[in-house]
């Protein structure tokens, strides 16, 4: 072996752990779902969005994210003691289904955010100080907005303006 050739070999060999260090490994990113209703086709089709949409954006389950779910069914001990297991969990973040599963949580913690998804009215139930700054660490998406109400009764105006009532 010349010596240019043991150089460069030692040379490259001595680098290379340096090189190999330089990249930090891909931490797991923990996500707690709880769902307030029951794991059958639709409930399983509400989850298969929410993993397609994780997806999209780049997350693959058992490479950069671990999600655990949990099916409450509307029964309120389960919602209680899924929510107490999820919070002790300490995820990065929890996806809650349903008014009593986030009531139940805001309950449980005040540090991991909440993110919730057909609620009624968050406002109302004080689940958010307001619906454009939730405030806390509660955040999400109604299902119904109380103020469309009265714009759904101008529509039934326009379109049948002989209406005298509606129920």
């Amino acid at each position: 072996m010349k010596r240019r050739e043991f150089i460069a070999l030692f040379g490259g060999a001595a680098a290379w752990p340096l090189a190999a260090r330089g990249q930090k490994p891909a931490s797991v990113k923990r996500i707690a779902v709880l769902m307030g209703v029951a794991e059958d086709a639709e409930g399983r089709a509400r989850v298969g969005a929410f993993q397609e949409a994780i997806a999209k954006l780049g997350w693959s389950e058992g490479i950069n994210l671990r999600v655990d779910y949990r099916w409450a069914a509307g029964d309120p001990k389960l919602i209680k003691s899924y929510a107490a297991e999820l919070v002790d969990m300490a995820p990065d973040l929890i996806l809650a289904n349903s008014t009593p599963v986030v009531a139940t949580l805001k309950q449980m913690t005040t540090t991991i955010p909440i993110v919730f998804a057909q609620v009624f009215d968050p406002l109302g139930s004080g689940l958010v100080a307001s619906l454009a700054r939730p405030g806390a660490n509660i955040t999400g998406f109604t299902n119904f907005e109380f103020s469309m109400s009265t714009k759904w009764l101008e529509i039934i105006k326009e379109i049948a303006p002989g209406v005298r009532s509606a129920t």
